[in-house]
C-alpha cells in the first residue's frame, strides 16, 4: 500500500512531459539542419605505429602444433 501518491505524481509528470511543448531554439535547429559548422569535431584517429610487432611475430608460429587447430571434425 502507499503507492497512490507516488503513482499519481508519476502520472502527473508523464502528462506534463507528453503534452507540454518546451521552448525550442529554432535558429539553432535551423543551423544544425542546414549543416553549418559543427560545434564538435572528432579527435583524429590513432594510427598503428607497430610497437606490438615484436610480440606478434614471437607467437605467430605456435598455432601449427596445437591439437585443437588441426583436429578433423
Amino acid at each position: 500500500m502507499g503507492r497512490g501518491r507516488a503513482k499519481a505524481k508519476q502520472t502527473r509528470v508523464a502528462r506534463e512531459l507528453k503534452y507540454s511543448s518546451p521552448n525550442t531554439d529554432l535558429s539553432a535547429l535551423q543551423r544544425e539542419l542546414a549543416g553549418s559548422t559543427p560545434s564538435y569535431t572528432a579527435p583524429p584517429r590513432a594510427t598503428d605505429d607497430g610497437d606490438d610487432d615484436e610480440y606478434s611475430d614471437r607467437w605467430s608460429d605456435d598455432d601449427a602444433d596445437d591439437d585443437w587447430a588441426t583436429s578433423p571434425r
